[in-house]
C-alpha cells in the first residue's frame, strides 16, 4: 500500500452544501478555526483488514461508542497544514509530505495504526479539490487542514486499540494573531514535555497539559506561554504550540535543539534551511533562560520569534515571568531578520517566489 492509485477515495456528495452567498460572508472574515467546509475525508482501520472505506463525505458529527479508547486512554494524533490560493489562482500545499511523515512518526510512539503516506496525502488532496472553493482570499488567509487520527474501538483495557478513524477537516482561516509582537509567560511552575515522554508527538495530550499555563499567561496579560525543560527548569524548549528561535547581535539565529522533548515543526525546518541559504551563522544549542534574560539586557538579543503552521512566523516583544519583564529589541516587532525569513517563506507558501526546495505541491 504505497501508491495513491490504492487509496481511490469514494466522493459522497454532500445532500445540503452551504449556499455561494452564505460562504462569501463567512470567508470575508473567517477568523481562526471557527468556520469549516462543507466536507471531510474519512477512513476506517480495523486489525485485519487494514485501511479501507476512503471516502470524502458531508462533514458531519462522528458517532462513537462511550466505551472508545480515545475517550479513556487518549489514544490520538494530529497534524496542522495549510492550503493556500496561489498568486496565479491556483492552489497549493506547502510541504504536506513532511505532515505526512511525522504523522507516522506520531502514530508510532503512540502506539497507533501506521496511516501510509500516500494515504494522508490521497485524502489531504481529494479533500482541498472538492471545497476549494472555500480557500480565502487575502493576505494572511489560507485553508487550514487537520487531519487526525483517533481510537475507536469499544473496550475498557489498557491496550493499543484495534480500530481508527483517520478524518481530515478543513477550516478557512485569517491571522492567528491579531498583528504587531506578542508578549510571552515564561512558566517556572508547569512543564509541556519531559525526556522519553511524548513532546515530539503531535498528540493532544500535549496541548491538554499545556491550557494550565496558558491560562496562567492570559492571567498575567500574555499572549503565550513558554516552557522550560522538566529535570532543571533551566533551558528554554518550546512554546505552547510552536518553536521558538532568537537572534543576536552578531546576526547568528539560534534555537533549542530536538531531542525528543521538543515538537520537530515543519515551519521550524523551512526556517533553518532559508536562514542558512541568506547566509545567516544558525545554531541548535540550548540556551538557558537566565541567559535569555542577561542578553536581553545587555543588548545581545536583537530579536525573538516563534513559528509553526497557523501562525507561521511571529515576533516576541517581550517575556514576563516571575523573575520579572525583559524587552527583547524595539519590543515593538519591527524586527529585520524575522520579517526576512517570514516574507521569504510566506512568498514561497504562496507561490509569489521561486521554490528551489520542491516544498510547494500543486492540487490541481
Amino acid at each position: 500500500m504505497d501508491s495513491a492509485d490504492q487509496f481511490r477515495f469514494t466522493h459522497i456528495p454532500h445532500p445540503a452544501p452551504v449556499s455561494v452567498a452564505q460562504r462569501t460572508e463567512l470567508l470575508a472574515n473567517p477568523g481562526f478555526g471557527r468556520v469549516f467546509t462543507d466536507h471531510m475525508a474519512v477512513v476506517r482501520y480495523k486489525e485485519g483488514q487494514g485501511w479501507h472505506n476512503p471516502t470524502i463525505e458531508a462533514r458531519a458529527p462522528i458517532a462513537l461508542d462511550p466505551a472508545a479508547a480515545v475517550l479513556h486512554y487518549a489514544q490520538e494524533i494530529f497534524e496542522g497544514m495549510k492550503a493556500y490560493r496561489a498568486a496565479d489562482g491556483g492552489v497549493v500545499m506547502f510541504r504536506p509530505d513532511a505532515n505526512a511523515r511525522r504523522f507516522r512518526q506520531s502514530a508510532e510512539r503512540m502506539a497507533m495504526a501506521d496511516v501510509p503516506e500516500a494515504l494522508f496525502l490521497e485524502a489531504v488532496r481529494e479533500l482541498v479539490k472538492v471545497d476549494r472553493d472555500w480557500i480565502p482570499s487575502g493576505e494572511s488567509a489560507s485553508l487550514y487542514l487537520r487531519p487526525f487520527m483517533i481510537a475507536n474501538e469499544a473496550f475498557l483495557g489498557v491496550k493499543p486499540s484495534s480500530e481508527y478513524l483517520f478524518i481530515v477537516i478543513a477550516s478557512p482561516v485569517g491571522a492567528y494573531f491579531s498583528g504587531g509582537a506578542v508578549s510571552v509567560w515564561v512558566s517556572e511552575d508547569y512543564t509541556r514535555a519531559a525526556p522519553g515522554g511524548t513532546g515530539a508527538a503531535k498528540c493532544g495530550g500535549n496541548y491538554a497539559a499545556s491550557l494550565q499555563a496558558q491560562r496562567e499567561a492570559k492571567d498575567k496579560k500574555c499572549d503565550q506561554v513558554l516552557f522550560l525543560d522538566a529535570a532543571e527548569h533551566r533551558w528554554i524548549e518550546e512554546m505552547g504550540g510552536m518553536n521558538i528561535f532568537f537572534v543576536m547581535d552578531d546576526g547568528t539565529l539560534a534555537t533549542p535543539p530536538l531531542g525528543g522533548t521538543i515538537l520537530p515543526g515543519i515551519t521550524r525546518d523551512a526556517l533553518l534551511t532559508l536562514a542558512r541559504d541568506k547566509g545567516l551563522t544558525v545554531r541548535e544549542e540550548r540556551y538557558s533562560i537566565d541567559q535569555c534574560y542577561e542578553d536581553a539586557a545587555s543588548g545581545r538579543l536583537k530579536e525573538a520569534f516563534a513559528c509553526g503552521t497557523a501562525a507561521v512566523v511571529t515576533s516576541i516583544g517581550r517575556f514576563r515571568g516571575h523573575r520579572g519583564e525583559i524587552v527583547i529589541g524595539a519590543g515593538n516587532g519591527a524586527d529585520p531578520v524575522t520579517e526576512g525569513l517570514r516574507d521569504a517563506l510566506i512568498g514561497i507558501q504562496r507561490g509569489q517566489r521561486p521554490d528551489p526546495y520542491g516544498w510547494v505541491q500543486r492540487v490541481d
